[in-house]
């Protein structure tokens, strides 16, 4: 195995290997359930939400709002949303807002069944939804996915807004290869103390795009978002994958810019201030972050030259949506939202900032962590909340895993990989 005959197996080697027997079980039990449900699914007729549902649904849940008399005359708030969740650009963050924003108004998720994801990286399907049939209308769709349009448009109303974030490509490739290396075996091979690199180095000699997660390696947006991750960036399909994307999403975020993206978003859903408040989660302690040079920054970027086309084209449209939204209108609402999570920071979190994970108290806080690590921070909330502040200030700092049972979802298969992991690798 990777040229390995004829050494001693140390410790690490087996526990690899373990690793790698492991998790071809799950695969196996994964692609079996997966393959189930499909059969059962397969005789119904698939169709659409009904638009005569759909409004039943909508006029039904937005009795719940509670909104000024000003707002309401000028618009009324967006119930029905496909958040495409991408893979490390603050999108936990993004699922967490739409999590309190559709349990407070009692709107339906559209959940997978089982783990938090739907049956990524396959492609998505309808089949793969908890209890779905045939023309039945949900609200929110937003765990991750690998992309099909027409698959999930058959699960929501016609006017729902789709909407998804982008990071820039050099800052995710080097997140992902931190979070997912122990996960993709094309990368337990590179020697030396920089892996990241020494990959960089020679990509082609550690990549092979049939090989096991590799698509965590390369344009990793493209393949969120369904398309072919191995594509170069000059194939004319690029810029053609591009423009559908345009034509689908009324709203593409832009990570680096969080809050300005929050100000968008609650201006083209017509929520208020108080729907987009949040706390940062899953993010990153400094020390394990890659500071790449220059040098290997343009490496990255080369290497993942789709995704590079991707973001320059959103961040983009995104400034020109802050053109006309206005700048300095712009800079008010962001100072205004800063100032309401300082408030709600104040108010919730024991010390004011995110801690390691061995330092946080209530396991109901602790975040998913990567295979062999603990480098994903989290909070510990302040035993003194006022009764009224304590229900928000708990959903606002509960973590997908958490948060996705608190809301009634099955998920044994998630929780039964995270007992292997933590097992094999402790954290």
């Amino acid at each position: 195995m990777f040229g390995l005959k004829g050494t001693k197996c140390t410790p690490v080697m087996r526990g690899l290997i373990l690793w790698a027997l492991l998790t071809n079980i799950m695969l196996s039990v994964y692609l079996s359930i997966y393959l189930l449900c499909h059969y059962i699914n397969r005789g119904y007729q698939e169709d659409t939400c009904p638009l005569s549902m759909a409004e039943l649904s909508k006029k039904n849940v937005t009795t719940h709002f509670e909104r000024s008399k000003s707002q309401s005359e000028e618009c009324s708030p967006a119930v029905n949303i496909m958040f495409m969740k991408t893979h490390k650009t603050a999108s936990s963050t993004i699922l967490n807002i739409l999590f309190r924003f559709g349990e407070k108004h009692k709107l339906k998720f559209a959940f997978p069944d089982g783990r938090n994801d739907f049956f990524y990286p396959s492609a998505f399907m309808c089949s793969q939804v908890k209890d779905y049939r045939p023309g039945e209308c949900f609200n929110i769709v937003c765990n991750h996915m690998r992309f099909d349009r027409q698959e999930v448009a058959k699960l929501l109303p016609p006017d729902a807004m789709y909407i998804t974030i982008l990071r820039d490509p050099v800052d995710l490739f080097e997140s992902s290869f931190h979070y997912y290396h122990r996960a993709v075996p094309l990368t337990w091979r590179i020697n030396g103390e920089n892996k990241l690199e020494e990959f960089l180095n020679n990509p082609q000699i550690y990549y092979s795009a049939e090989a096991y997660n590799s698509f965590y390696l390369r344009n990793l947006l493209f393949f969120d978002l369904g398309f072919d991750n191995n594509v170069e960036a000059d194939d004319s399909r690029v810029m053609r994958d591009i423009h559908n994307l345009s034509k689908h999403f009324d709203l593409v975020l832009i990570a680096e810019y969080f809050e300005e993206s929050l100000i968008l978003l609650k201006d083209t859903l017509c929520w208020t201030m108080e729907d987009i408040i949040y706390f940062k989660l899953n993010a990153r302690k400094s020390s394990s972050v890659s500071r790449l040079t220059p040098e290997f920054r343009a490496k990255a970027l080369e290497w993942n030259g789709a995704d590079w086309r991707l973001y320059q084209h959103f961040n983009a449209t995104f400034w020109a949506k802050i053109e006309r939204y206005g700048r300095e209108r712009m800079k008010k609402e962001v100072n205004e939202l800063r100032r309401r999570n300082a408030e709600m920071k104040a108010i919730c979190i024991e010390g004011g900032n995110a801690v390691e994970a061995q330092k946080i108290q209530n396991n109901r806080f602790l975040p998913w962590q990567p295979v062999g690590e603990s480098s994903i921070l989290g909070y510990n909330m302040k035993k003194d909340i006022a009764p009224k502040f304590r229900t928000v200030c708990e959903k606002m700092l509960t973590p997908e895993i958490q948060y996705l049972t608190d809301l009634g979802v099955s998920l044994w298969l998630t929780r039964l990989w995270g007992w292997i992991k933590d097992t094999i690798f402790t954290v």
